[in-house]
């Protein structure tokens, strides 16, 4: 039997003891990076709370359950540092890239854990494509939230539909995974190019007129 919370100290403790040789400049990458995989710690607590509570099964669960915990759970700490922060764009973007990734590393390392390596190919595909997900799906809403909290009017109403799409992406993305054989492959691919197909937008968009 694996205690995810085991590893999440594991891995915590040595974050935190760096953090007092590092400068005040820092500690908020420290904070994220832990925020990140508390939130996912959290989360599969909470996806096998659920899942027995409704007594679903691993295709309702995976596709139902994970994607809204998960999207949630990653947007709570970032909403906490609008509110009580407001920062400025670009730092809400690093908050959200830190919060995904580190997110996403925990979520990778239990599995591996669990699941263990044999198959390396298959391991670099999950890694990189669960990672890019998290990071897509957080960038939805990181991105969107720069954009609708700049109007108060829209900050409810466009936070609930920017998580919504989140949401959206991460079950297609669970739905691909769980049906498995080739098509997990696919799934593993999608946020890849996602990724690239964004990083490209982003040149075009800056490139002066």
């Amino acid at each position: 039997m694996i205690y995810i919370e085991n590893i999440f100290v594991c891995i915590a403790g040595p974050l935190l003891l760096a953090t007092l040789y590092m400068g005040r400049k820092y500690y908020g990458a420290f904070l994220f990076c832990l925020a990140g995989m508390g939130a996912s710690l959290l989360s599969a607590y909470l996806n096998s709370f659920f899942a027995g509570a409704y007594n679903t099964d691993f295709i309702n669960a995976t596709t139902q359950i994970a994607p809204v915990v998960e999207e949630i759970m990653k947007l709570l700490p970032l909403l906490f540092y609008l509110l009580v922060f407001e920062p400025k764009a670009d730092r809400i973007n690093l908050a959200v890239l830190i919060v995904a990734t580190s997110f996403a590393t925990f979520e990778n390392i239990c599995y591996l854990i669990e699941n263990g390596a044999a198959q390396l190919s298959f391991i670099l595909i999950r890694g990189f494509g669960t990672g890019a997900m998290h990071i897509v799906c957080g960038a939805i809403v990181g991105y969107g939230l720069i954009f609708v909290w700049q109007r108060s009017w829209l900050k409810i109403a466009g936070t609930i539909g920017l998580l919504g799409a989140a949401i959206t992406y991460h079950a297609i993305f669970n739905l691909f995974i769980a049906y498995g054989a080739r098509v997990q492959y696919i799934a593993y691919a999608l946020p890849i190019f996602t990724m690239i197909a964004g990083s490209l937008m982003k040149k075009i968009h800056k490139k002066p007129a």
